[in-house]
């Protein structure tokens, strides 16, 4: 009787699905993971604690010092602390700057064994989706643009947060996660499309979706399979003739054979001259998956995903490109920007101009996903 009962209450919380989860209260974001010294301002009343022992060290008022590390601690003005991680406390939401940029919640500071300075932002969720969708769409879009890239937005932080609970941070404030800048980066227009969306999150199949994004995908976005270990419906890929008039549609670049041979060789890839690259391959989608390098009668074959990040993901702007030798050059000319998983972003913009509303925006680009609130 009571397996019985167990199953039932498990079938039961499956049909509630993500509505019976939560929105994580905070998010950690590594604003700076290696800083040599940095400078913090705190506006008004401050208080320093200790992390191990969770108690105030210190209280203050008008911070403005460079903080850097020594051996035996963490150099914070005045306080010379004994210890390799600090948390700086301020009420004041406008209170504490880093370099000059504002942010909301608490900042840890955590002394790296190279004696350089790792810093955390702990911030409520929802504002921290209001840092980041000013750095992924412009605050002049379209308002349903904005709100479908604020719920990817916060789809995405969330799978890092799940991802994340045995490291010192959930995501960091660059390319690598979503690009974070702070209540500096707060606008009018993105503040308004994180509140109006506040809590909707995109869903898969009872898990919230890890929901990439990119700027133009060029004509089909990615299959996610092709590039991580992600095989689901909604990242599959599809058609998309929206992102046309894209100012990313199409990019050019030179690169000299020298340049690509170091980039190669600190790779690790023996590689000492170039006669000749071809493509080896492509998906569905159009886009590279592999190149071969003929190099002193060897042939070499690299990952046109590793290929473009030796190379610079924002100068090989995309693995949709063509590739051909021009005497001591390489000349490369490519469509799309980003690695084209989920969302187009210039594709959501000429959407919303054609007065799709966020969440037939969302439904296009995720097939199979659907749009669920949380708490």
């Amino acid at each position: 009787m009571k397996k019985i009962i167990g199953l039932i209450i498990l079938f039961l919380f499956c049909l509630a699905g993500p509505a019976s989860c939560q929105l994580p209260e905070h998010i950690r974001v590594a604003v700076k993971q290696d800083a040599s010294s940095l400078r913090l301002k705190v506006q008004g009343t401050y208080e320093v604690w200790d992390t191990t022992g969770n108690k105030v060290i210190y209280r203050g008022s008008g911070l403005n010092t460079t903080v850097t590390a020594y051996s035996g601690g963490i150099l914070l003005g005045e306080l010379k602390s004994c210890l390799n991680k600090l948390i700086i406390k301020s009420h004041d939401p406008d209170a504490i700057i880093i370099d000059g940029r504002m942010f909301r919640g608490e900042i840890q500071l955590i002394k790296k064994e190279n004696n350089n300075i790792l810093v955390i932002n702990n911030i409520e969720f929802e504002d921290y989706v209001k840092g980041v969708l000013y750095h992924e769409a412009s605050h002049y879009w379209p308002n349903e643009a904005l709100k479908a890239q604020a719920i990817a937005c916060r789809s995405y932080a969330i799978s890092r947060v799940k991802e994340s609970s045995t490291r010192d941070f959930d995501a960091t404030a660059d390319t690598y996660s979503q690009v974070y800048g702070g209540k500096t980066s707060e606008r009018f227009r993105t503040n308004k499309a994180v509140d109006e969306t506040m809590g909707e999150v995109l869903v898969y199949k009872g898990q919230v979706l890890p929901a990439y994004f990119h700027a133009t995908c060029a004509g089909h976005t990615e299959d996610a399979s092709n590039l991580w270990n992600i095989d689901i419906l909604p990242l599959k890929g599809v058609a998309c003739d929206f992102c046309k008039g894209s100012p990313h549609f199409s990019w050019h670049y030179v690169f000299s054979k020298k340049e690509i041979i170091e980039k190669l060789s600190s790779a690790g890839y023996k590689i000492n001259q170039i006669k000749d690259i071809k493509i080896a391959s492509r998906n569905k989608s159009g886009r590279v998956t592999s190149l071969v390098i003929s190099s002193n009668g060897d042939e070499v074959k690299v990952l046109a995903k590793d290929f473009r990040n030796i190379l610079g993901p924002n100068i090989i702007r995309s693995t949709n490109f063509q590739v051909k030798v021009v005497k001591d050059d390489l000349v490369f000319e490519g469509i799309g920007w980003g690695h084209g998983v989920g969302l187009c972003q210039w594709g959501a913009y000429f959407m919303s101009k054609q007065d799709w509303d966020y969440k037939k925006i969302l439904k296009y680009y995720y097939p199979g996903a659907s749009i669920s609130s949380l708490k």
